[in-house]
């Protein structure tokens, strides 16, 4: 591509998905670009990729109204001095991944300053918060989206923007190869697998876990052979999640617990449980059937889903606009709800229903996203 005099361009992705989606873009945009800087926030991914990084993305994993209070003064903080650095620095572009509730302020910031803005991730406008479209186009130059439906949404808005396809896709095989995962983590060959994900953020693991576990534990009174695997998003997850399945000595017995390898547990299985976010995407890539299950303190979801437009929280169910895939919330995600549903989803014809529909989907969301995001990226810069 055309070589265009740059200093350094800004990322901040403030979540584990986010994370990901641009570690996977981050290569590309810096072939594309030869000796220009890639500083920011991002995590562990990004910046085995290559960024240079002034915070790590788990200074903002935050979710739910009420958890963001106790950590605000810190988040402040770090928008502040990254407003700074781009109001100030000049910056070739700002890169937004995700967390619009940290990016389109700064963005707002940064295009009154001149400096190109790139938001990848579009903020779901069609799921809850519609009226933030005003915002964002306020704020972005040009949209990276992720999902094909919302080019629709953004073109009638007059938000430039381009759809990348998701990166998840072209990472995720289109036949899982499970029986190769099972050998990689010593599961048995035989039997069912469930694969267990009750979230990679503290609040997450202490309000779903009881109820994953819970879940677990009824399913061995039904199904003995079963056998779990969870993937503990780190250490610190992994030392919470063993204190505790502690208080389920029959799960435990049951369990392989891992750091990381969230992938390759999720193909070793024969259904997932899963707490919503991308993960719910990424057992649909896996043609797996799964169950979504979520629970946050009272006073957090009633002020999340009172702003809700969609009547899903889980992508599969959001991208066919249908329910294929049972999600329990709050008062519903009860150990005896999710076991009876996870159980439901262990039989063959559900099996192979789910596997056709999520192999189509695979192809709708597979395109070339780092070879587009990075082109996109070039066009914004040379205006």
């Amino acid at each position: 591509m055309e070589k265009l005099p740059l200093s350094n361009m800004i990322w901040a992705a403030g979540e584990t998905s986010g994370d990901l989606l641009a570690s996977e873009v981050l290569p590309a945009v810096m072939s594309s670009f030869p000796g220009v800087e890639m500083d920011g926030i991002g995590g562990d991914k990004m910046i085995q990729s290559g960024l240079n990084p002034w915070f790590h993305s788990k200074d903002l994993s935050v979710r739910g109204y009420i958890e963001v209070i106790k950590h605000l003064p810190r988040i402040l903080k770090i928008r502040s001095q990254m407003i700074n650095r781009v109001t100030k620095d000049s910056p070739a572009a700002y890169i937004g991944v995700d967390a619009p509730d940290f990016n389109l302020a700064i963005e707002e910031k940064a295009r009154a300053k001149g400096v190109p803005v790139i938001h990848m991730v579009a903020p779901a406008v069609w799921a809850w918060r519609p009226n933030r479209i005003h915002q964002i186009k306020r704020a972005v130059d040009h949209l990276l989206l992720i999902f094909p439906f919302e080019k629709e949404i953004f073109d009638a808005a007059g938000i430039p923007n381009t759809y990348i396809g998701h990166p998840l896709a072209a990472r995720i095989p289109l036949v899982p190869q499970t029986m190769q995962a099972r050998q990689e983590l010593g599961l048995p060959l035989d039997g069912p697998v469930v694969a267990v994900l009750p979230g990679s953020r503290k609040d997450e693991i202490k309000w779903c876990g009881p109820r994953f576990f819970g879940a677990c534990s009824l399913i061995l009174k039904s199904e003995p052979r079963t056998k779990f695997v969870i993937p503990a998003a780190d250490e610190e997850r992994k030392k919470e999640i063993e204190t505790l399945l502690a208080q389920y000595p029959d799960v435990k017995e049951a369990t392989t617990l891992l750091i990381g390898k969230s992938h390759r547990a999720m193909e070793s299985s024969d259904v997932i449980l899963v707490a919503s976010g991308t993960a719910t995407l990424e057992a649909a890539l896996y043609k797996k059937p799964l169950v979504i299950g979520y629970a946050m303190p009272a006073l957090s979801a009633m002020l999340i889903l009172s702003k809700g437009q969609s009547k899903w929280i889980g992508l599969p169910n959001i991208l066919n606009q249908k329910t294929l895939v049972p999600e329990c919330v709050q008062m519903f995600c009860t150990p005896e709800i999710l076991a009876s549903h996870v159980l439901h989803a262990m039989e063959p014809a559900q099996q192979e229903k789910l596997s056709q529909i999520f192999t189509d989907m695979h192809h709708t969301l597979l395109r070339d996203t780092p070879e587009l995001a990075s082109e996109a990226i070039l066009k914004v810069l040379k205006k």
